[in-house]
């Protein structure tokens, strides 16, 4: 008996495990280590209108507890993913539920992406990744100003019927008002936390070691940042949460669906666990059955009552 069944946004999901954007590419690249249909679905990279090829200079550095990365939504772009990588997942055999994250610098191409991706029938759910850098406003983050946020949500809940999901920053005072902005804006869910903010210093030619200066920092140092804000975050909207941050193990992924998330996302803990899928899937699975628990649904946001 399957207790990790999950029904998430209408969509039917075999478990509630997904990928994190960016860290499981189009679920091509792990299967010499598992069959991708083990999860739940796969957050595919960060798709862009155009093709992009990331920041130059050093991308990733290892930090204690996590790492840092500025690689900058290196992606092949929509027409390439739409024409081949489609083909190459169905072609592998990938038949798990596909959410596309989204990707713009200004509002206008978020509008534009997101009506392309309407129209792709094997993407399930758009995830809107309100992260990247608003090159009308300065640079500043289109999730780090609450009204950005509300108009970026509100003007993609325009242009498509698919379910809207949407990715917050965690570097804003406060993720539960912003989280409450893009519900009211149109959000059917959203998914927390993206990378925290951070940089490391090269010693050797004493200057910033990342290309880009600043990288997002992730890894499981940031686990109880993450899972206080899918706490405050839970109690603050009325919407299902997707919840990230430094999870690597089931031990990890059981606190962040008893704090109110109802899918949980794996990231930067495949780099270093290839089949930490597999392994959480199967630790949910015996934790339901060791504590006749009929679906892990009963635990979502547990810790509140």
């Amino acid at each position: 008996m399957n207790r990790l069944q999950t029904k998430f946004l209408g969509v039917d999901f075999k478990n509630p495990i997904v990928t994190s954007s960016g860290c499981f590419g189009f679920g091509l690249e792990y299967r010499d280590y598992f069959d991708p249909n083990v999860l739940g679905g796969i957050v595919v990279k960060g798709l862009t209108m155009e093709p992009r090829d990331g920041n130059y200079g050093t991308r990733i550095a290892e930090t204690p507890g996590g790492m840092l990365n500025c690689v900058g939504l290196e992606n092949p772009g929509i027409d390439y993913f739409e024409t081949h990588i489609l083909k190459d997942m169905k072609e592998a055999g990938i038949t798990t539920n596909i959410i596309a994250n989204i990707n713009g610098k200004t509002v206008e191409e978020y509008i534009e992406i997101a009506k392309r991706v309407e129209k792709i029938k094997e993407v399930d759910i758009i995830e809107l990744n309100i992260s990247c850098p608003n090159v009308k406003d300065g640079g500043m983050a289109f999730g780090a100003n609450p009204e950005v946020a509300g108009r970026v949500t509100r003007e993609v809940r325009k242009v498509t019927t698919k379910s809207l999901v949407v990715k917050l920053s965690p570097n804003v005072t406060d993720i539960a008002y912003i989280a409450k902005v893009v519900e009211e804006n149109g959000a059917d869910a959203v998914s927390l936390i993206n990378t925290l903010l951070g940089m490391a210093i090269d010693l050797k030619t004493k200057k910033p070691l990342l290309g880009n200066t600043f990288g997002g920092f992730s890894g499981p140092a940031v686990k109880p940042v993450a899972l206080r804000m899918v706490y405050q975050v839970y109690k603050a909207v009325n919407i299902p949460i997707v919840g990230m941050g430094g999870i690597s193990s089931t031990e990890d992924a059981l606190e962040f669906i008893m704090a109110g998330a109802s899918m949980v996302s794996l990231g930067t803990g495949i780099f270093f666990n290839p089949v930490l899928p597999v392994e959480v899937a199967e630790g949910l699975q015996k934790y339901c059955e060791e504590n006749n628990i009929e679906n892990i649904n009963e635990l979502v946001g547990i810790a509140h009552r």
